[in-house]
Formats: structure tokens, sequence, C-alpha cells
């Protein structure tokens, strides 16, 4: 049996991936493109590619010293593996491209004629909003809208799959009438609450969403600052191992078990959990975040956000302005000063029309979940008529 090869570059994009593989009645493989493609393993027959990651962990272009340090690491070697992979693999029965333009020529060589489908999780109208140049979108292009080159890559798919009800008019407009919109990638990615919770009392939770590409360095501290000034009980949702942990001076560490830490520092106490994302976004009344995802699923939830920039290497200004754009009111941008983020988020808690406000507009910007769902079972009706 031919299998369906899935072609994706980053680990948002290869989690949807592989959701929607584990849903298809098709043998899969897997060439991810940023990093490991661990999203792959429990569901792809064969994870192809080098497998390899970058120090900016798909960041290429955030900034000089990503784009150098990813060069001196053997992107490019690693880029013509990839592309060697592409066009060598034996023919698959379809190709499923879940990524930006990059990923979608990639998917293009390996294609070679079979039924081809694009799900491009990243690019939103929403980006186009409140620009303060034209020099800003054009250093995001490829991120910020559908180029001409994409376009030209969309006749040779069956089928394009985009975030948002506007960015679905947006390519509509701009001649690809196969384009279809079924709802966020992303609400479909949260999982149900992971734990129970009970432990922090009945008080409203602070979510500390530090991010999981290396900003935590710079950004966790800083929040664990701003925290003790805001009246809500900080929980950070923390992915990584606990050697993993920054330095955190100052904060006195409990390990009450495995999955959960006890910070405390002048009678303040904060909580580092790990296994416990969902189960922390559906307790939390404010989120501070220096990350993609999260902090969008965040905004779905209705959980208004205050975020600021770090040094990188993903959540620098650029991409934090870009996440503004993008989230709208949802999102409240401030300068990486922890009075500043604190103040901020009070601001918020006492400004009952500007919550609901920042509440409104996260849910209306990333809309309901189903993305994920209705681009599956599109996928498999398609290849299903195919085959007849």
């Amino acid at each position: 049996m031919k299998p369906i090869l899935f072609v994706s570059n980053g680990p948002t994009e290869d989690a949807i991936g592989a959701h929607i593989a584990q849903s298809l009645p098709k043998v899969v493989w897997a060439l991810p493109l940023v990093g490991e493609g661990r999203a792959y393993e429990k569901v792809a027959e064969r994870i192809l590619g080098p497998r390899k990651e970058m120090p900016s962990g798909g960041f290429l272009f955030g900034s000089w010293k990503n784009f150098l340090a990813d060069l001196q690491a053997g992107f490019l070697s690693m880029t013509l593996q990839q592309w060697r992979a592409a066009l060598t693999i034996p023919k698959p029965a379809a190709v499923v491209v879940v990524g930006d333009a990059y990923a979608l020529t990639v998917g293009v060589l390996a294609a070679r004629g079979v039924p081809l489908y694009h799900v491009n999780p990243l690019v939103s109208a929403h980006y186009l909003e409140g620009l303060s140049s034209p020099w800003e979108l054009f250093l995001d292009w490829g991120g910020s809208d559908f180029t001409p080159y994409e376009r030209l890559l969309h006749r040779q798919a069956r089928a394009v799959f985009v975030r948002d009800e506007e960015s679905l008019q947006r390519l509509r407009s701009l001649g690809v009438s196969h384009a279809y919109w079924y709802g966020s990638f992303a609400m479909d990615l949260l999982p149900p609450p992971e734990r129970d919770l009970s432990f922090l009392g009945e008080e409203a939770v602070l979510a500390l969403l530090p991010g999981t590409r290396g900003d935590e360095a710079f950004s966790l501290p800083l929040m664990l600052e701003a925290s003790r000034y805001l009246p809500l009980v900080p929980a950070v949702a923390w992915p990584k191992a606990w050697e993993a942990l920054p330095p955190l001076p100052y904060w006195q560490k409990t390990f009450i078990d495995e999955n959960t830490l006890k910070l405390e520092r002048e009678g303040h106490v904060a909580w580092v959990l790990r296994q416990a994302f969902s189960a922390i976004l559906h307790r939390a009344k404010l989120a501070l975040a220096t990350a993609g995802t999260a902090t969008e699923q965040a905004a779905g939830l209705g959980i208004p956000i205050v975020a600021f920039p770090t040094p990188g290497p993903q959540y620098t200004l650029a991409f934090a302005r870009r996440q503004k754009r993008l989230l709208g009111e949802a999102l409240h941008l401030v300068e990486a000063n922890p009075y500043r983020v604190a103040g901020q988020g009070l601001i918020l808690l006492r400004a009952p029309e500007l919550y609901q406000r920042s509440s409104e507009a996260g849910k209306l910007r990333i809309g309901p979940s189903g993305g994920i769902s209705g681009t599956t079972e599109h996928i498999r009706k398609d290849l299903e008529a195919v085959c007849q």
C-alpha cells in the first residue's frame, strides 16, 4: 500500500499533521523539515530526512543571530538532505503539507502528480492589520500574506486549508477558489484539562506561558517577578525537564511530586507545573506570555494576555508585534519590565469593560475549534473519490 506523505515545518505543524494522519485509514510517512518531528513517532510508519534540531528552533529569519547560528550548524546541508528525500522516495498515494510556502515547495517536489493538499496554519489576513510601515510587511511577507509564489503552487493542490475565515476570504479573493476553512487548528490541539488543580485553592490563576523555544531563560524570571504584584495565583505551564529551568534567584524550590514544583519568595507562592498546560488555561483569568501557539490558545479561550519581547530566538520584538496584529485587543504588548507587565495586568483586572473587550477579541480572532477535524474529513472524502 502506498503511503500518504506528510511534510511539515515546525512543532505545531507536526502536531497538526500527526492529528490528521492518525485519523486517515492509510499508511503514513512523514518528512519533518524543522526539528525531529517527534509528534509523528506514534502515527508514522517511517519518518524521513535528517531530523536535526537547529539553534533557531525554526525561526531562521527571526534575527541575524538566528540566521548565522543555523548556517554554522549545517542548515544548508540539512536542507539539501530534505530535498533529496523528497525527490527520491517512492511516489506516495498523496501528499499533505502542513506549513508555509517552503514546506509546500518540498511537498510539490515529493508529490510528482499525486493528490496534494496544503494546510496553512501560519498566514492570517489579520497580520495585514495595523502595519506600522510597508517594510514591516516586506520583512515577513510570506508569513503574513499569501504570496504570488505560494498561490502559483496552490494550482497543484486539490485543496488549501486556512486558519480563519478572514484568510479564507482573502485567499479566494486572490483567485484560489479551492480554499476552505473549518475552524481553528490551534484550538483543536488543546486537550481537556490534564490534571486536577484544586490544590491551588479557589482563587483565579495567572497563567505564565514562557514558551518552549529558548525565550523562557529570559522571560520566566521576569514573569515571576511581575506575578508578585498581581492578585492571582501564578502557575507556570512548564513542558520541559526540570533541569531545563533557568536560574531563579531568590526563589526557594520545593518539589511536591514529579510534575509539581512550588516556588516561594518573601511569602509569595508560585507553581511550576508539568503536564498541566490545558488545566492551567482552563483556570486562568489572565496570562503573561512569550509563546506562539500557546498564546493563541489562551486568547481562543477568552483569556486576556500581557506580552513582552525577548532577545529571542522566537519572541523577538518583530514576532511580538506580528502576534499583536493577529490577536488585536486580546494581546497587550508592553516593554520587558516586570513593573510594566504587572501594571498592564492590573489595568485589565480593574477595568471590566477593557477586560471583556480583550476576552471577546481573542475568541473572535482565533475562532472556534474544528480546523483539524474538518480538514481531515475533507481529505478523507476527497481521497475516496479520487481512488474510485
